[in-house]
């Protein structure tokens, strides 16, 4: 059985689309799942009402979507779980190809999806996640026209979790303190943080051109919200994370990252976006003892697993 978790915060204008294209799916053996993450607007009754075959789970208060997400993991049982973002709409195969692929090739143990831009649906938004030593994620393709440069099977680092599949079984060996993503992360990253545990256990991910996902960009999130928690998240899911004799390796890269940042965002202070990453940077330093104490025990070798040679 496959579970389809939607975390939603004020969505019901968005879900629609996302759950009618769900009903389309060529699979059929899911279960899908709203969180509900106290929204104020109607979205609970509209799921309710126009979606019976859909589950609530609806919080009193918002949690953020790491809490959110946590929620529907913990509330269902299936061999796999899949995250898709309020905001997307899936091609009806999406599932059949993605969940496909893990069926076929059981040495992999999450999927990413070809996501694609909602409004301008010949351009990539994420053919896969990748991550460099200097803290700073990114999405495979983004922005690029699709010419068919994504589209083989291959691994990558790991997927965008606002359209992946993932083995239940890896989650919970995963999992910290019962909980998979990384509830102080808030937002933002929190998918980050769990490919780089995985592969740090060495969990790898493939990636599946044809489950294809369309996604209006930052629909629920975006602007000054995403720039704050990408600046607070990008240095404590390094700290968080990375080995020990990398730390001493890679710290000057970190750094130089973070005062490109800083410089950035001094140059366009006027802007909301700039602002709201400059207090994220100085929140994520406030946070950084918080994100030490959770360093695991690694090794060097562990690092080389954060390699995965990939076209961006």
């Amino acid at each position: 059985m496959i579970d389809i978790i939607i975390p939603n915060y004020n969505g019901a204008s968005l879900l629609p689309t996302c759950l009618d294209s769900l009903r389309a799916q060529t699979r059929r053996d899911f279960c899908v799942v709203v969180v509900d993450d106290g929204s104020a607007d109607d979205s609970v009754a509209l799921v309710q009402r126009r979606y019976p075959e859909v589950q609530v789970i609806a919080l009193p208060r918002n949690r953020g979507l790491a809490a959110a997400v946590n929620t529907g993991i913990e509330a269902t049982g299936g061999e796999y779980v899949v995250l898709l973002n309020n905001d997307t709409e899936a091609h009806p195969r999406w599932l059949e190809h993605l969940i496909g692929a893990l069926d076929r090739y059981p040495a992999y143990a999450f999927a990413a999806s070809k996501m694609m831009l909602f409004d301008r649906r010949d351009h990539i938004h994420s053919a896969g996640d990748y991550y460099r030593f200097d803290g700073v994620p990114g999405s495979r393709g983004v922005w690029q026209r699709d010419v068919g440069q994504f589209d083989v099977m291959e691994e990558v680092f790991g997927p965008c979790a606002g359209a992946a599949a993932y083995r239940r079984a890896a989650l919970e060996e995963l999992a910290e303190d019962g909980r998979v993503f990384d509830e102080d992360l808030v937002m933002y990253c929190e998918d980050v943080d769990l490919n780089v545990r995985a592969r740090l256990r060495g969990m790898r991910t493939v990636y599946v051109p044809r489950a294809v996902v369309y996604h209006r960009l930052s629909a629920t999130g975006g602007g000054a919200l995403a720039s704050y928690y990408c600046g607070r998240n990008f240095m404590l899911v390094w700290t968080k994370n990375m080995p020990a004799p990398q730390v001493r390796r890679y710290l000057p890269l970190l750094i130089w990252s973070q005062i490109r940042f800083v410089v950035h965002s001094l140059w366009h202070i006027r802007e909301p976006a700039a602002r709201a990453r400059l207090r994220g940077q100085f929140d994520g330093l406030r946070t950084l003892p918080r994100f030490v104490r959770k360093r695991r025990h690694t090794t060097g070798r562990d690092a080389g697993r954060l390699v995965v040679e990939t076209r961006y």
